[in-house]
């Protein structure tokens, strides 16, 4: 047989094609550009697609934006391949990543020791538990909260009664915080490991378009679905799930983990892999009584606004266009000398408003959307920072800072869920609302002082916000938006202190903090990636040679 013609791959970026283009018209386009007949290519690739939806010279010409990959005879160099090379259009497409490490110290594969155990099983546990358990450790993954096909249960349970359950909530569960926001799973975050996991949720049953689509989005509904598949894999692995188990206190002698203590009873471990998600206020306090290390970090704080979907749409494509669906939209208003930045956050388009609470007396506002964003509203947390110099010193003071502004908006809006609500155009002005209209919260609104409500600094950088957002989407800041509550999880305010490099928490040879409940994640998909690339690190260390029973 004649040897095999040795390949090459070129990513092509910009290629710019109409709305309705096929994935075939974006091949040939691709391959011209490069100076390839399609038919030449042995293997094509969308590494990203985004909308183009800029004004220029006074018009508005929609258009997809790609980046391409190409895999074509390497001995083949067009003139215009080597124009683009040389021009930087074109580059070696960069190797596929993987999952599979590199270096696994012979030690995780043992079998009949003690397991690895991860607390938590949001995206950062999820992923961090798959990549152990594809490498070959034993893994047991512990969830304080229910499975996901018994979690709507209970929400439903909390929306008719007005009721929380501490441990079955929006917050505690299987998938964690995302799997009742609204599934986005973009990030800024440049890491070789998200095609690969993206890859994962695409084999449960997520749609192809997230591993390239610049604003992915999976959608509520979705999720339910994937949630199940992808435990069914992990399982397959050989992980072992433990629900409705949460973490009380860690077993530590000479500086390492030997077993977890649970509510259910101690489990032996190898390591710890620590996920517990930005809200498990509890699982931090009695981490830091057993020594391990917090610090505070700054965190993002704000409201929701809801607006009518018709209204960004009209903003942003100039009408509905069925081929785009629901418009989204991402402002940013810089810094001023005297008042901080202020930008959207977890824009949901054709979504609703939800109380994310786990723990009565408090209220938290979150967006949600399913998969084909279907509400007639598009909604969206506004935030700026707040550090330490605003909510004082001490590991948890930024937890109090929380707590205390969630218990005066549960105040506020009548100690029952309701949440305080008040037109754009009323905050602006610090005018009380005289009425509300009815917006997609769960359990209702009823007229009050947001702009009272905040901090003051909060409130100064969101109207600062509203006169800037006003050019870019005209009516944004009129009353047609609505406040609803309070936005104040959007990222965790504590960090636990970890070594860089070794992923290790500092004094603790074994335990390994990931994602947003240790403060290094902001969203699904760096909570995953942060999981992942700390298990890969867990992976090289060599396991103690000493037994590890307690």
């Amino acid at each position: 047989m004649p040897p095999e013609e040795p390949l090459a791959a070129w990513r092509l970026m910009q290629v710019e094609i109409p709305l309705d283009a096929s994935e075939e018209q974006l091949r040939t386009q691709a391959a011209q550009e490069l100076g390839f007949d399609a038919r030449q290519l042995r293997g094509f690739r969308i590494a990203r697609k985004a909308l183009d939806a800029r004004v220029r010279s006074g018009s508005r010409r929609l258009r997809w934006v790609c980046h391409v990959d190409l895999f074509v005879d390497a001995r083949r160099r067009p003139q215009l391949l080597e124009r683009a090379l040389r021009t930087g259009r074109a580059k070696p497409a960069p190797p596929q990543p993987t999952l599979r490490a590199e270096r696994v110290d012979p030690g995780w594969r043992a079998s009949g020791g003690a397991p690895v155990v991860v607390v938590g099983a949001g995206p950062g546990g999820l992923f961090a538990a798959h990549v152990l358990a594809l490498n070959g450790a034993r893994v047991v993954l512990l969830e304080r909260g229910p499975q996901v096909e018994q979690r709507g249960r209970h929400v439903v349970r909390f929306h008719r009664t007005r009721v929380v359950d501490p441990e079955r909530n929006l917050l505690f569960g299987e998938g964690g915080a995302g799997t009742y926001s609204d599934g986005k799973i973009y990030t800024r975050v440049d890491d070789p490991l998200e095609v690969p996991l993206l890859e994962e949720l695409v084999v449960c049953g997520a749609p192809r378009a997230i591993v390239y689509d610049s604003s992915a989005h999976i959608g509520t509904d979705k999720l339910h679905r994937i949630l199940p598949r992808l435990r069914a894999r992990l399982v397959e692995l050989g992980v072992e799930f433990r629900f409705e188990t949460r973490l009380e206190d860690l077993v530590l002698r000479d500086g390492r983990v030997h077993a977890v203590r649970t509510s259910s009873g101690d489990v032996e471990a190898a390591a710890v892999v620590l996920a517990p998600g930005h809200s498990a206020r509890d699982t931090w306090s009695a981490l830091h009584a057993r020594g391990v290390a917090f610090d505070s970090k700054p965190f993002q704080l704000g409201v929701r606004i809801e607006h009518p979907q018709e209204l960004i749409d009209r903003a942003r494509f100039g009408a509905r266009i069925p081929e785009l669906g629901a418009a989204s939209y991402n402002l940013v208003c810089r810094a001023s000398p005297n008042t901080p930045s202020a930008f959207s956050f977890c824009m949901c388009p054709g979504g609703k408003i939800v109380a994310s609470v786990s723990e009565p007396g408090l209220l938290c506002t979150n967006g949600m959307s399913n998969s084909k964003h279907s509400s007639a509203w598009a909604t969206s947390a506004l935030v700026t920072t707040f550090g330490p110099e605003h909510f004082g010193a001490g590991p948890f003071a930024g937890v109090a800072f929380q707590r205390e502004l969630e218990q005066r908006f549960f105040a506020a809006g009548g100690g029952d869920y309701t949440a305080p609500a008040q037109g754009a155009r009323d905050f602006l002005e610090g005018r009380e609302p005289a009425h509300v209209r009815r917006s997609t919260y769960t359990f209702g609104e009823r007229p009050g002082r947001i702009d009272e409500l905040l901090p003051p600094l909060a409130r100064d950088a969101i109207r600062r916000a509203l006169a800037h957002f006003e050019g870019q989407i005209a009516h944004f800041s009129s009353n047609e938006g609505l406040f609803v509550g309070l936005e104040s999880r959007s990222s965790g305010p504590v960090r636990m202190l970890r070594d860089a490099s070794s992923r290790r928490a500092l004094g603790i040879e074994n335990l390994y903090p990931v994602g947003e409940g240790a403060g290094y994640a902001g969203g699904i998909m760096s909570a995953a990636l942060d999981g992942a690339n700390s298990a890969l690190a867990l992976l090289a260390s060599s396991p103690a040679s000493r037994p590890l029973a307690p």
